[in-house]
């Protein structure tokens, strides 16, 4: 297998162990240590992928993070395949299968292709909101076909096979970025006895050093790189992240970082996780990111061949490429050269160096003219020839602000194009914590702006680029890094070795971001700025002219920055064109907004290990094992898995519930509550806190009392109840709906922390600490009874709505004398480790007066017979305390204004239209209107027929012999005694009489008793 662009003795590639892979069903050979993408440019593959809106031919460009052409579909099969993967950044491993991710029906053949010759007329930015408006009703097809020809990968249909994990670090120092300063700032550090952890996105540390001739102590660069990386190894506190890519920084120094563990190994690893989210918290973060070279932009700029000019230098020095034999290469700086000089050393031929500058002095340009190079200076590349290959570059003198053509351009037969229009320091990371980046005009670039991050700087980052100085900041940041986090002493008592290179005399660069053309720029070959996404100076210019000035929007409208690149390459340079094109400054045009994530994240790394049954984590009670003992049935409610029924042999759901609601009403049932939402709430301020949260009044609760409470929203909507105990005057206990605990709890932090500091108070989830077992019936005193030591449970000394220590079965806990079934009713709490025995002495107990345990389904039919609401099913976050009918739960003389009590002034909560709860008595006493259903009051009335409210809840009541009930209608508390209808799916009507929601008991005789 030919790898016709290799060159012998360069690279650090291990050329004694040759891997094969395919790429577009053909069959190529690489070696251990290419990337699919230096592996494609040995074997001399040009086209790579087709654009985004034109399908023009793309090749590589890049070497790195900034690639934006090379995106590939990686894997041979549906269920290990993965889209967009950037072929810079892939490591190749032995049968890699990859394809182009788009092109048809080939790559080098795509018949979207003829878009790209009419593209500049046919497609500007905007043809999608211009062109697709009319008719409406074909937009869905519109949308089908763009997606179809515009689209970036494929997703795979198959379910993934590997496996991912998450992990959680704490650190004093983080190092993100593992080039030459992140490795100084490592090491200084390390050796001060911080912990340190540093990451890097490539395989190997050491970065722009892997390439680099610039020797370090008199040696090759990656002399002092390995020895950098041995001394870290053997730090004890120094943990080493290659392969892992800081995506994303966030608030207090938490950093997201993606470690890719094996997808260098192969397509599938047994045993190992694919990847992994490391999620850091550092005392200090040491952004060491480095910069990513511009490309300059000009006509043609997109043919494969072109490339910037620093990726030169890696193909050939790290791994042992030559992207082609005849080079051209175009600079505004002096970094430019040295792509030069390499291609030079690799035995290729030079065919000229372009410098805009009209004088250019610096080393490297002398180094070149010494070894007879031709340079045009004071002109520029302003356009390439060629169809899927450069063959040639157009050559043409500039003015002396590099504005405007001067001259006549010559032609320069070449194969290869590398440009330099200087470094745009990698911002990214700062930007994400709401720092914006700032323009520096001597670096011509932004660089990161203030933050409160703790955060400390180093190397191109912020703009500094000669390797000593690069260096040196990074052990200074190191140091000061350390001696923040608490290793002042430690660091007097440490030397760091000086670091020993000689940065070669530089010029100062020019400012260029278009190259001008010797035709105005609508009418120039197209002179790509946004790669990936066909986005061209020419289109920048038209959305200003068409009104656009916020560079956000004119990044909208044109799509710059909007693909897996994430604009890294392009987006300087648009801004650049826009800001001239509206007449202002740089710093006045400003930059758009970088987010998270840094680069593409697979969702598998996101959710790690929280697949399958890890998704959704289940929660089970104390009594649960005895449950499943019982051939319990379960339902999940926020997260708990709780018993639904208790099904006998030869029942079904209605008949076990039917059985279940007639023994706890003839004599015992038994619920298991534990998942109840439980709040410790504490302080001298509780009780002031709860007046202010709940509607009703709390200030005379006494300890060993019990009260029921509705909680608002501020739009005066209910929110939650629940019962809250008072153990003592600064001590109470609330309850919550099961769903509803974690939302309540981070309600009462969110309304102390952000309204009412000032209160002293404290709120401590106790859901998981308490077994919580409800004992309803006649005879469920007479159960207790049998169990409980040392309490008199009589009615006259254990009133309704009281609480008392007890000892149940010979444990420790408290009793609540609470109903939700309208029946006498006993809560029993103990702790959590002893509910299963306390459970089980309280069905012993039970055994003589056949004490029936019953589930949800029961439990939310006799709390209906009661007229009980539940809070989601009857309330839907529209509905008031009075809509509910529970005027007597607000505290109508309460001092503070509690959360709600103003929204009920406004003119829509005093409607009397408003829907309301009401009991719904179906008039065909066997049948249970479906939850949900619509109410009317004319089931005639023509289409549209209008609806006056819905059912809430709805059940048939074994208790009362008939179907029972609830619902919101408008007005509905003024319409007892009236019949309203239902029309049903399958074309019945049903009618019920309103009634009162209190089917059973009315006067609550028999939960007092």
């Amino acid at each position: 297998m030919s790898q016709q662009h290799r060159i012998q003795g360069k690279g650090r590639v291990d050329r004694s162990k040759p891997l094969s892979f395919i790429f577009n069903g053909k069959r190529y050979q690489g070696y251990a240590g290419d990337t699919i993408a230096s592996a494609l440019l040995a074997n001399g593959v040009d086209v790579v992928g087709r654009s985004f809106k034109y399908a023009r031919p793309r090749g590589i460009m890049a070497a790195g993070a900034e690639e934006p052409n090379c995106i590939l579909q990686v894997g041979g099969s549906e269920a290990t395949m993965i889209p967009n993967i950037r072929g810079t950044q892939a490591e190749l491993y032995d049968g890699l299968t990859a394809a182009s991710t788009n092109g048809w029906p080939s790559v080098d053949k795509d018949l979207m292709g003829v878009m790209g010759k009419l593209g500049g007329s046919m497609m500007p930015p905007g043809f999608y909101y211009k062109t697709f408006m009319y008719p409406q009703s074909m937009w869905p097809k519109y949308e089908h076909l763009i997606r179809k020809a515009a689209g970036l990968g494929r997703v795979p249909q198959e379910r993934d096979p590997d496996s991912y994990d998450k992990l959680n670090h704490h650190c004093d120092v983080l190092v993100v970025g593992g080039g030459a300063a992140g490795l100084a700032a490592a090491l200084a550090a390390g050796r001060r006895g911080a912990r340190v952890i540093l990451v890097d996105e490539q395989n190997e540390f050491g970065g722009h050093l892997l390439h680099s001739t610039q020797p370090i102590n008199g040696q090759a660069p990656g002399h002092w790189v390995a020895a950098a990386v041995k001394e870290l190894s053997k730090l004890p506190d120094v943990t080493l992240l290659p392969r892992s890519t800081a995506t994303g920084y966030y608030d207090q120094n938490f950093v997201s970082v993606l470690e890719r563990r094996t997808d260098h190994q192969g397509e599938r690893v047994s045993g190992k996780t694919r990847q992994r989210l490391h999620r850091i918290r550092a005392k200090r973060v040491v952004l060491a990111t480095g910069a990513h070279e511009r490309p300059l932009v000009f006509g043609n700029n997109d043919l494969p061949g072109c490339y910037v000019a620093g990726a030169i230098s890696t193909y050939v020095n790290r791994y042992g490429v030559a992207p082609g034999q005849r080079l051209v290469l175009m600079t505004c700086n002096d970094y430019g050269y040295q792509a030069a000089l390499d291609w030079l050393d690799a035995g290729r031929e030079l065919v000229a160096v372009v410098d805009s500058r009209h004088q250019p002095d610096g080393a490297r340009y002398q180094q070149l003219k010494a070894r007879g190079v031709k340079v045009y200076t004071g002109h520029g590349l302003i356009e390439a020839t060629g169809k899927k290959r450069v063959n040639g570059a157009k050559v043409a003198p500039l003015s002396s602000d590099g504005s405007k053509v001067t001259g006549k351009a010559d032609t320069l037969a070449c194969d290869t194009i590398a440009s330099s229009g200087g470094w745009s320091p990698v911002v990214h990371l700062t930007a994400h914590t709401g720092s914006r980046p700032v323009w520096n005009d001597d670096i011509i670039g932004f660089v990161p702006g203030d933050t409160v991050q703790k955060q400390l700087l180093a190397g191109g980052v912020q703009g500094t680029y000669g390797l000593s100085r690069v260096l040196s900041e990074g052990l200074e940041a190191g140091r000061a890094a350390a001696e923040a986090t608490g290793y002042g002493e430690i660091a007097a008592q440490v030397v760091d070795a000086e670091i020993n290179t000689v940065d070669p005399r530089e010029d100062k660069s020019q400012a260029l971001f278009l190259v001008p053309h010797d035709k105005p720029v609508s009418r120039a070959p197209k002179q790509f700025v946004d790669y990936q996404n066909d986005v061209t100076a020419a289109g920048i210019e038209l959305a200003v002219r068409e009104g656009f000035e916020s560079i956000e929007h004119i990044k909208r409208y044109t799509a710059m920055g909007f693909g897996t690149d994430q604009g890294k390459l392009g987006n300087i340079n648009g801004m650049a064109i826009a800001a001239k094109a509206m007449g202002k400054s740089i710093p006045e045009t400003g930059t758009t907004v970088f987010r998270p994530n840094y680069t593409p994240v697979t969702m598998g790394a996101l959710a790690g290990r929280d697949a399958g049954q890890l998704f959704d984590p289940a929660r089970f009670s104390a009594m649960h094992a005895w449950h499943v003992k019982h051939g319990a049935e379960f339902e999940d409610v926020g997260l708990w898995k709780r018993p639904w029924y208790f099904p006998q042999p030869g029942e079904d759901l209605h008949q076990a519930v039917n059985r279940e609601c007639v023994a706890t009403r003839t004599s015992v049932g038994i619920l298991d509550a534990s998942t109840l939402g439980k709040i410790d709430i504490q302080g001298p301020d509780a009780r002031e806190f709860l007046s202010r949260i709940y509607t009703n009044a709390w200030a005379k609760l006494n300890p060993g009392s019990c009260r029921y409470g509705l909680m608002c929203k501020e739009d005066g909507m209910v929110f939650d109840d629940g019962v809250t105990s008072c153990i003592s005057d600064q001590h109470f206990i609330m309850t919550t709906t099961t769903g509803g605990a974690a939302g309540v709890l981070q309600w009462l932090e969110l309304w102390h922390q952000t309204e009412w500091p000032e209160l002293e108070v404290y709120f401590t989830s106790v859901t998981d600490h308490w077994a919580t077992m409800t004992v309803s019936g006649p005879n469920s005193r007479k159960v207790l009874e049998k169990v409980v030591e040392g309490v008199d449970l009589s009615g006259e000394a254990f009133p309704f709505m009281a609480w008392k220590d007890a000892t149940i079965a010979g444990v420790s806990g408290r009793i609540f004398r609470i109903s939700f079934t309208g029946e006498l009713s006993f809560e029993v709490n103990v702790q959590a480790n002893y509910g299963l025995h306390v459970w089980e002495a309280l069905m012993a107990a039970g055994t003589e007066f056949n004490i029936t345990p019953y589930g949800t389904e029961t439990m939310h039919v006799l709390r209906a017979e009661k007229g009980f609401i539940i809070v989601g099913q009857d309330t839907d976050g529209s509905v008031t305390p009075y809509d509910l009918g529970m005027d007597w739960c607000v505290g109508k003389t309460k001092p503070f204004p509690f959360i709600g009590k103003r929204s009920w002034s406004r003119s829509d909560t005093v409607r009397t239209d408003r829907k309301q709860l009401v009991g719904l008595k179906c008039k065909q006493p066997q049948a249970v209107i479906p939850e949900g259903a619509q109410i009317v009051l004319d089931p005639k009335h023509p289409v549209p027929v209008p609806m006056v409210g819905h059912v809430t809840s709805s059940y048939y009541s074994a208790n009362l012999g008939y179907s029972i009930a609830m619902g919101v209608v408008k007005g509905g508390l003024g319409r007892m005694g009236e019949t309203v209808f239902f029309p049903l799916a399958d074309g019945r009507v049903l009618e019920a009489e309103i009634t009162s929601p209190v089917f059973y008991d009315p006067k609550g005789e028999r939960q007092h008793v």
